[in-house]
């Protein structure tokens, strides 16, 4: 498993792949899987059975995991991709944003 650098609630933009360019939010983090799941990239249709949830059934657009060496970090100063970095703040280890130096 490698260090993610990547935190649910950061603002990313991919950079392979076929959403290459799409820009949104991290929903949530699969450690284990080394993915992530953006919020509006990589849609997938999911064809589900009527239930006493969704009575109706059909198709429903949900968002599928994208590996994280797909991801870039968007730094939030200057609005574009950024490296991360880590530094110690205090007793604290903080990111930072190797663009600006902001703490992230």
């Amino acid at each position: 498993m490698i260090k993610l650098k990547i935190k649910s609630g950061d603002i990313v933009r991919v950079i392979a792949g076929d959403h290459k360019g799409s820009e949104g939010k991290v929903l949530r983090v699969l450690r284990e899987k080394n993915k992530a799941v953006v919020e509006g990239v990589n849609m997938v249709s999911k064809h589900t059975k009527p239930s006493a949830k969704n009575p109706q059934g059909g198709i429903v657009k949900k968002e599928a995991p994208i590996h994280v060496s797909n991801l870039s970090l968007i730094d939030p100063k200057s609005k574009e991709v950024t490296k991360v970095g880590f530094k110690q703040d205090g007793d604290k280890k903080v990111r930072f944003s190797k663009k600006s130096n902001q703490v992230l």
